[in-house]
């Protein structure tokens, strides 16, 4: 099993997009625990229905290079043995609700 050493930043860079993610997601009914001050972690601990998703969030108005995932990130992807998505804009917040309902009913 991988271990991944996990520390505090103290200058967390977000996307610019994580609040309104944050806000989409909250108001589909999602728990979200926003952990993006970890460094070599996801942004985002969000549950619903009893699914648990590490997120990571990149901002789906930048070019393909500036949403890269960084070595920690691919490394956390790489370690976690859960579900784990990377949601880049409002549409991919609700695909993921949408699946989430469909899944529940």
């Amino acid at each position: 099993m991988a271990y991944i050493k996990v520390s505090f930043r103290r200058a967390a860079k977000t996307d610019a997009n994580q609040p309104e993610i944050v806000k989409a997601l909250r108001k589909s009914g999602w728990y979200v625990l926003i952990i993006s001050q970890l460094k070599n972690c996801c942004d985002l601990m969000i549950s619903k229905a009893g699914r648990t998703i590490a997120v990571e969030v990149k901002d789906g108005t930048k070019g393909k290079a500036s949403q890269k995932l960084t070595e920690g990130e691919e490394k956390f992807m790489s370690a976690w043995q859960g579900e784990y998505k990377i949601i880049a804009s409002l549409d991919d917040v609700e695909a993921l609700s949408a699946k989430t309902s469909n899944e529940t009913k």
